[in-house]
C-alpha cells in the first residue's frame, strides 16, 4: 500500500530556498520506529506525520533524521501548505502536539500562512563553558528557553561569520543553540545549530521564533517584526507578538508529491 509523501520548501517564496520538510498525512500512526526510519531515509531537517481525529484536529509529530522533535515550525507550515492545497476551501486548521498544545494555522492573502505559537520567551542565564567554547566571537549575552541557548550578538555580520565548533555545542544536549542579532535589512537575523538533535545547521527554524519574537519585540519596542534566518538557503519570517501567543507566518513552495512503499517494513 502506498503512503502519500510531499516535500515542501517552507519560509520562502522561491523553490530551493527556505527549509525543506517532508509531510506524510496518515489515517493512523505508523509504529514509532518506522516513522523514525522514514525520517532518517528522507534525510531532511524534519518529516512531519499528520493524523486527523474525529473532531477535525490534525495531530502532528515531527522527526529529524536523528530523533523525534518536540516542536517544529517549518514542518508545521509545510503541513498546513499541503492540507490547504488538498482542501482549497479551508482557511483555518487546528493542529495538536503534546509538547506545545493546540496550534491554530490560518491562510492569508497570496499564500501567506500564519501559525499561532505559545510565547516561549528566553530568560537570561550564565553561559555554559561549552557554549563559549563552541562560538567565536563570544556572544554579548546568553539566554535560555526550553528549546535552546540564545547567543546574542551586536551585528548581522557577526552572526553570518560564525563558524561554530559543533562538537562543543553537541555537548549542550538536549538544548540547541540559536545565534541572533539586529538585522541590516530585517528587524533581526538568526542562525540555528542543532548537532545533538538534527544536524549541523537548520536552514530555517520556525519554532525558535516563538522565543526570538518576544525577545526582539521588547528590545526594538515593536510587536510586528520581519525576520531572516541567515543560513545558506535563507528564510523569511513575519512575526508578531500578541501577549501569550506568538504569530509566525511564511510562504511555501511545493517541490515534490509522491508515495512511499513500505512493503515488509509494516
Amino acid at each position: 500500500m502506498p503512503y502519500p509523501l510531499f516535500v515542501v520548501d517552507a519560509f520562502t517564496r522561491s523553490r530551493f530556498g527556505g527549509n525543506q520538510a517532508a509531510v506524510m498525512p496518515l489515517a493512523a500512526w505508523l509504529p514509532e520506529a518506522l516513522m523514525q526510519a522514514i525520517a532518517t531515509e528522507n534525510n531532511l531537517s524534519e518529516t512531519a506525520f499528520v493524523v486527523k481525529d474525529d473532531n477535525g484536529v490534525f495531530h502532528i509529530r515531527w522527526f529529524s533524521p536523528l530523533a523525534e522533535i518536540d516542536f517544529c515550525g517549518h514542518a508545521t507550515l509545510a503541513s498546513a501548505h499541503v492540507l490547504f492545497g488538498e482542501n482549497p476551501q479551508a482557511s483555518r486548521l487546528r493542529f495538536y502536539a503534546k509538547a506545545v498544545g493546540e496550534l491554530v494555522v490560518t491562510k492569508g492573502d497570496e499564500g501567506l500562512i500564519e501559525m499561532s505559537f505559545p510565547n516561549r520567551a528566553p530568560q537570561a542565564c550564565e553561559a555554559p563553558a561549552a557554549l563559549l567554547a563552541g562560538l567565536e566571537p563570544k556572544p554579548r549575552q546568553v539566554l535560555k528557553s526550553a528549546q535552546a541557548y540564545f547567543a546574542v550578538y551586536g551585528s548581522e555580520a557577526e552572526v553570518r561569520a560564525l563558524k561554530p565548533d559543533l562538537e562543543a555545542l553537541k555537548t549542550l544536549a538536549p538544548f540547541d543553540v540559536v545565534a541572533t542579532a539586529p538585522g541590516d535589512s530585517h528587524d533581526f537575523v538568526s542562525r540555528y545549530f542543532w548537532p545533538a538533535n538534527g544536524g549541523a545547521e537548520d536552514p530555517v527554524t520556525g519554532s525558535i521564533h516563538a522565543g526570538l519574537t518576544p525577545y526582539w519585540a521588547e528590545r526594538l519596542s515593536k510587536a510586528a517584526l520581519h525576520a531572516f534566518q541567515a543560513s545558506a538557503r535563507g528564510g523569511e519570517l513575519f512575526c508578531r507578538l500578541e501577549g501569550e501567543r506568538v504569530l509566525v507566518a511564511g510562504y511555501c513552495v511545493s517541490y515534490l508529491k509522491g508515495s512511499v512503499e513500505l512493503g515488509e517494513a509494516l
